[in-house]
């Protein structure tokens, strides 16, 4: 099931799920997902529908490392003609997969709709600070608070002068001065009125306050003739700052580190239309080029067929074949890291047919079968040019921990990734694993230890993996055991 679509929910169920996944700093989609699964686990929690979640501290709660949340925003829209520009914020913001709950001054619904905007951001519009629907539970509180970043955009300058005075008389101003959240102010108004002492004062209040700015902008304002400082910036600008404050540039641990990634399955043709193949998407090995890429390694993938797009600003070569994926990964070294994700073929046909083969009275012909080249073993046992850290994944159906620690030993890497890949799992071109970090204890006689992860998506088990690697490189390069940290 790629996507949930739940349909006809009353407003008590509605406002437990939002109560519910803002608490556990989930999508709405993926806190449904953790109800069904509780309740087929027989561990769900009661539904308290009005049960409000403990306040928030104004810093998200500490996530395992891999966890990304879906990012939310309050969206206060300020009585201006710049209100129209509000609309282009709401779709640049959901692009960037932020979620939007927007609230109208009162003069703001002069310039836009409260149908269009709630059109635009797919949730309801909030508009009164005496609203008998929202207020039952605080609703003023809960826009404060249920979000990880306000913006007000247009900030218009009645609107900061109650902020900056401390002015809780409309849902918006008492909003704002019931957060704990950052706010992000983008300024719009007359260029007189900007520059205007009262104004100038108000501002620099504000901004001691801890309130930041983006803007105005310069240029010719909506009054014929008039010119000057006070545009609102655009909507892709604020967007664009907005994300850079709900998501901060993620650490770079693994710069000046060259990352070996393979991926995807291999396919060892038969004849020039068959070949023999398996059921891997290469969704694993993709996006753990994309954390290592994120965590500013030079990144180079070898991957066999699939229909995947490259992660940005990660060097893809595509292969078919084992034997192309070896002769481009030995290409590739050296490498700091070598991580082989790929589900390599073992076997080939050991004579390609020249043409189609065709069935016969004879029956079926005969396949001879040669075993592949062993990528992993080969790597891992080179006397030059051998990656400190090589890393294989064991995909298994059966006694998936003691085949993964066999092919540990017998390989001769220093971890492996073991996860389980029977139908029932839904690994194999499915969107979530499981999986156990396999390696050996260097301070207890290389005594073999597994670190088991909890169920979570390709794109979190790949983050979590680079978080480990990154632990261990700075740990060799202060001349300690190279060993998966805990």
């Amino acid at each position: 099931m790629a996507s949930l679509t739940i349909r006809k929910l009353d407003d008590a169920v509605k406002t437990y799920l939002r109560l519910r996944s803002a608490r556990n700093r989930r999508s709405v989609e993926e806190e449904v997902r953790v109800i069904l699964r509780e309740l087929i686990e027989g561990r769900e929690e009661p539904l308290t529908p009005f049960a409000v979640p403990p306040e928030a501290s104004p810093a998200p709660a500490t996530l395992r490392p891999g966890a990304v949340p879906e990012a939310s925003v309050t969206l206060i829209i300020g009585g201006g003609i710049a209100a129209f520009k509000s609309l282009d914020l709401i779709r640049r913001l959901k692009e960037r997969r932020i979620e939007v709950r927007c609230v109208l001054t009162k003069a703001a619904t002069q310039f836009v709709t409260p149908l269009s905007v709630s059109a635009l951001s797919h949730e309801r519009v909030y508009t009164d600070l005496f609203d008998p629907q929202s207020e039952f539970d605080a609703g003023h509180i809960r826009l404060a608070r249920d979000c990880d970043l306000i913006v007000v955009a247009p900030a218009t300058a009645d609107l900061m002068a109650k902020m900056a005075g401390g002015h809780a008389d409309d849902l918006a101003s008492a909003i704002l001065l019931a957060t704990n959240r950052k706010v992000l102010l983008a300024p719009a108004m007359n260029p007189l009125m900007w520059n205007n002492a009262a104004t100038r004062r108000n501002v620099a209040q504000l901004q001691r306050d801890g309130v930041l700015l983006i803007g105005p902008n310069s240029g010719e304002m909506a009054e014929a003739g008039e010119a000057g400082i006070g545009r609102m910036s655009e909507a892709i600008e604020i967007a664009n700052a907005a994300e850079k404050l709900l998501r901060p540039p993620l650490p770079r641990p693994l710069a000046g580190k060259r990352v070996l990634i393979t991926a995807g399955p291999t396919h060892e043709p038969i004849d020039p239309v068959r070949y023999i193949a398996n059921r891997s998407s290469g969704k694993q090995g993709f996006a753990i080029a994309a954390a290592a890429q994120a965590a500013g390694a030079e990144v180079i993938l070898v991957s066999g067929p699939v229909d995947l797009d490259d992660p940005g600003g990660v060097k893809v070569t595509r292969v078919e074949s084992a034997r192309q994926m070896l002769e481009q990964v030995q290409a590739a070294l050296p490498a700091d890291i070598a991580i082989f994700a790929a589900a390599v073929a073992d076997w080939r046909v050991a004579n390609e047919g020249e043409q189609k083969l065709k069935k016969t009275s004879a029956g079926m012909p005969p396949l001879q079968l040669v075993e592949n080249p062993d990528i992993l073993a080969t790597i891992s046992k080179l006397t030059e040019k051998r990656p400190p850290l090589v890393i294989g994944f064991a995909a298994e159906t059966e006694h998936l921990i003691d085949n993964a620690k066999t092919k540990l030993a017998r390989k001769g890497c220093d971890w492996i990734v073991a996860n389980d890949v029977s139908p029932a799992s839904g690994v194999m071109g499915g969107d979530r694993n499981t999986v156990h970090l396999i390696s050996k204890n260097a301070e207890n006689n290389g005594e073999i230890t597994v670190d088991s992860w909890p169920v979570m998506t390709k794109e979190q088990v790949a983050i979590e993996l680079v978080a480990h690697i990154a632990k261990s490189v700075t740990a060799k390069s202060a001349d300690k055991p190279l060993e998966p940290a805990s």
